[in-house]
Parts: C-alpha cells; sequence; structure tokens
C-alpha cells in the first residue's frame, strides 16, 4: 500500500543490513519533523520508530546513503541507569521502501525526546533554572565527556557529523548521556564511496572550511566544533571566539568572522582584537586541558581528535574536587573555584550598576525631580556670577603674572644674597604646586574657563617668572625684557 495520506494507514517493507526484509504497519504520526521527514510509530515495536521523508524524489540519492550507514553501523550502545535504558543515536537499522521500490525512509530505535534537552539549554544558569536543570558544574563537565565519546565512536567508523553544534545534540537530564537525532544528514563513509553532508552552521565552522563546501568538510569540521562545544561547556556557555573587542579595533566583527581570522583571546599570547570575557573562567583550568584549546583554536597547531579530547575529559573528571562553599561548584587545579570567582565578579559589577542607576539623573545640577522653570532660572543665575568671578579671578591672576618681573626688581639686593640656586628652588616648588592644583581643579576649570585658556596660563606664567628670575639677578640680557 503506498497512499501517504495522515488518515489513511501506512505499510512499507523494512529492509536490513543482512538484506532481509519484513513488512512494517506505521502507527501514530510522533513528530511532524523538520525539513527531512516526518517520524511515526512502528505497530507492534514500541522501541523503534520509522521517520518518512519528505521528498519522495530523492529516492535513489537516500536510499545509497541510507544502505551504507545501514552496514557501517557505528554499533554505539545504550546506556542503562535506574532500570532505564537510554538510547544515545538513532541510527538507521533498516531501509524503508513502499511496493514501488521507492525508497521512503529509514527504521531507527525510538529516543525518548521527554527526558531529554537540547545541550544548547545546558550552557547558561538561567535556562538551567528556568527548565530545572541540575546546575551542578560537574553534570556539565560529564555532558562534555559524552558528546566526546559520541563522536569519538562515530570517527572510528569514518563518519563525520559536520553540523555539530549544541542544538543539535540532546542530553539525558538524568544522565547526562548524549540523545542524536538525524544521523542521515552526516558525512557518512560507504564501502566504495562517501556520503557528504548538506548542511554545516555558522559559529562552529573551522577557519579553513571558509574557503570549502559543505560536501568537502570532514574530521577537522568536527574537531573545531567539537572544541568549541567543549570549552563552553566548561566556560560557562562563553564562545572561544567572543570576548570585549578592544578599543582600537577596526570594526565589529561576527563570531564567524573571529574565527576566519583566528581571533581566540583565551590562549597563551592573548589576541590583538578582543580581549577574555570578563566572567570567562578559563585561567582556572588545567594547564594541558588550556594547551588542547590552544591546538585547536590557534593557527598553525593541530587539532586535538575527539578521542583525546575524551582522554582528557575523563582525567577532569577523575581530577575533580568539589568546591567547599557552593557545592554545585567544582574544581581541578590548586587556583581555586574559578566558578565563585566569577560569581563574585558578576555580583560586584552588579552592584555597580544598581548604584549607578540608583543615583539622581540630573541637568544642569538639579534633580529630574527638582526641575521647575524658578529652579532652572536661579541655577542659570548663579552660573553666571560664578563665570564672572572666575573671569575677574583669571584677570587678577594675568595681572599679577604681568607686573611680577617688577615686583622682584624692588627685591634686587635680597634676591641676589640669598642666592639663584634658593631662588630655583622656590620656583620649582611654586610650579610644583600650581600644576597640582590644576590637575586637581581641571575639571572645574575646564568648565570654566576652557583648556585652552588654562594651558596659555600656564605658559604664559613660566614666561614671567623666567623674566622675573632673570632681571631680579641682573643677568643682561634680561634687560630687553626689563618692564616700563
Amino acid at each position: 500500500m503506498t497512499d501517504t495520506t495522515e488518515t489513511s494507514v501506512l505499510q512499507f517493507n523494512a529492509i536490513y543490513a543482512d538484506r532481509h526484509f519484513e513488512r512494517l504497519t506505521l502507527g501514530k504520526l510522533l513528530n511532524k519533523g523538520g525539513a527531512a521527514g516526518k517520524v511515526y510509530e512502528i505497530v507492534g515495536q514500541p522501541a523503534k520508530v520509522a521517520k518518512i521523508f519528505h521528498e519522495r524524489q530523492k529516492s535513489n540519492t537516500n536510499r545509497l546513503k541510507l544502505e551504507a550507514m545501514v552496514m557501517n553501523n557505528p554499533n554505539i550502545p545504550s546506556v542503562t541507569a535506574g532500570g532505564v535504558e537510554y538510547v544515545q543515536i538513532a541510527w538507521p537499522e533498516a531501509v524503508l521502501e513502499d511496493d514501488e521500490g521507492y525508497c521512503v525512509g529509514y527504521m531507527m530505535p525510538f529516543i525518548n525526546t521527554a527526558e531529554a534537552v537540547s545541550l544548547d539549554h545546558l550552557m547558561q544558569g538561567a535556562v538551567r533554572a528556568k527548565l530545572g536543570l541540575s546546575d551542578k558544574y560537574e553534570y556539565r563537565v560529564m555532558a562534555a565527556y559524552n558528546v566526546a565519546l559520541m563522536v569519538a565512536s562515530l570517527h572510528k567508523y569514518g563518519h563525520y557529523i559536520i553540523d555539530l553544534k549544541p542544538s543539535n545534540v540532546s542530553i539525558y537530564k538524568k544522565t547526562m548521556t548524549v540523545a542524536v537525532f538525524d544521523c542521515d544528514g552526516f558525512s557518512i563513509q560507504g564501502e566504495q564511496a562517501r556520503f557528504p553532508a548538506e548542511f554545516v552552521s555558522e559559529e562552529y565552522i573551522y577557519p579553513e572550511g571558509m574557503q570549502q563546501a559543505c560536501e568537502e568538510m570532514g574530521e577537522e569540521q568536527d574537531k573545531f566544533a567539537l572544541a568549541v562545544i567543549i570549552f563552553k561547556l566548561l566556560n560557562n556557555g562563553i564562545h572561544p571566539f567572543s570576548g570585549v573587542v578592544k578599543k582600537n579595533a577596526d570594526s565589529a566583527l561576527s563570531i564567524q568572522e573571529r574565527i576566519e581570522q583566528y581571533h581566540y583571546a583565551y590562549g597563551m599570547w592573548g589576541d590583538s582584537y578582543q580581549a577574555p570575557h570578563p566572567y570567562s573562567i578559563h585561567a582556572f583550568l588545567p594547564q594541558n586541558t588550556l594547551k588542547l584549546f590552544d591546538r585547536a583554536f590557534v593557527k598553525g597547531q593541530k587539532r586535538p581528535t575527539a578521542a583525546e579530547w575524551q582522554a582528557e575529559l575523563d582525567y577532569l573528571l577523575r581530577n575533580l574536587k568539589h568546591c567547599k562553599k557552593k557545592p554545585n561548584h567544582a574544581y581541578f587545579t590548586n587556583k581555586g573555584c574559578g566558578l565563585c570567582v566569577a560569581e563574585e565578579r558578576l555580583k560586584a559589577n552588579l552592584k555597580t550598576i544598581k548604584e549607578k542607576q540608583a543615583e539622581p539623573k540630573k541637568i544642569r545640577g538639579f534633580g529630574l525631580d527638582e526641575l521647575s522653570k524658578e529652579n532652572l532660572k536661579q541655577h542659570v543665575q548663579s552660573e553666571q556670577r560664578s563665570q564672572r568671578i572666575t573671569y575677574g579671578l583669571v584677570m587678577l591672576y594675568s595681572l599679577l603674572m604681568t607686573f611680577f618681573p617688577r615686583i622682584m626688581m624692588n627685591y634686587e639686593l635680597a634676591l641676589k644674597e640669598i642666592g639663584i640656586s634658593v631662588q630655583l628652588i622656590v620656583y620649582i616648588l611654586f610650579f610644583n604646586l600650581l600644576h597640582y592644583l590644576v590637575k586637581k581643579y581641571r575639571h572645574f576649570l575646564v568648565r570654566k574657563v576652557g583648556g585652552v585658556t588654562i594651558n596659555a596660563l600656564i605658559t604664559y606664567t613660566y614666561c614671567c617668572v623666567a623674566v622675573a628670575l632673570a632681571v631680579s639677578n641682573n643677568i643682561e640680557w634680561a634687560r630687553l625684557f626689563k618692564p616700563f
């Protein structure tokens, strides 16, 4: 029967790796699926489901790829915990065809999606709290280990995920083991040929991959994307190519553009474009873990394999220490708990922000709740008086400096007795005091008379003091500048 309407009974032939087949009847529609196809129950086989493609036109292409998958099954086992079996990967077990011989989909193990969540949801504390997920840091390390284990298992058989990103990987909430769907979108190694992937997502594309088509990508893409996921899981959801852009940066770059230009800010040598995120805890990770990240993200390095990451994460889990202050926190080295440090830094920043927000907003010195025509008028009048007084003092100071050489000439004999060295010391002390006062009240002075005027007055003071020093000590060339 080939009628594929929603109300009719759907029956197809399931063809297995050993070439035997059996007749299957589809049951309730479980999931309308995405771009690829819909998922149905299989009558009499509660542990299996059927994925039926939307497009019949790709029957031959789909068949060849699915047959390669059925024949080259990575055989990733289910995990049993608390008497419950958790299927880790929905790998095709049989090709489904209709009575006309068209490939319409495949049969795969049933994964209870209600028990799993997207890996994305594990990255941020606010999302974990909203969904009721555990906030234990150890669980995120376990999730990273299980993702690395999954990728390493696939790589042993020559299969690559390519579009590897957190939203494409699910995690069982109770066990932190993975649940992977839509495996027909992977790059599959067959006996005679490779069947490439069709999709890849920005922010997870390795730098060299920007010059390649998705069909050309292989293990290097998986190695890069896996390292990004592990970095995010270990570092509070921070992407390894995000950070605080430095002031001298020419332009704002997207995450993928930063990847393409190797702007990794968490390595041994830092980065010219951006600094690390202020709440990053990468500095608290073991040195060997940081070296693996450097190999993954720094130009010219040999990226770690999924198996290397699996071994490193296993080491982290075995050497993980629970924080005494907060039971959900954990750390690995004698540097202490980076999570506590990041939280304290966040609290301090939030406190500063709240204090600034609590400050009364002012316009021309008045709080918003104090604004009125009378207050503004009084304020303007006060500002005008203050301005006149300031300009008067500037004029008085200028006149004092103008007549300063003449005043000092009246004390010529006394000054000669104390000597020019003592005079120089006094003038140096005077200028130190002058610069101290200008620096301390610069904001006020600039607002009142302007920076140019202040700089001109200081220069004029130097000139007048120099002339006064010369004429009072009877330096002959200075007589040219003697005041009339």
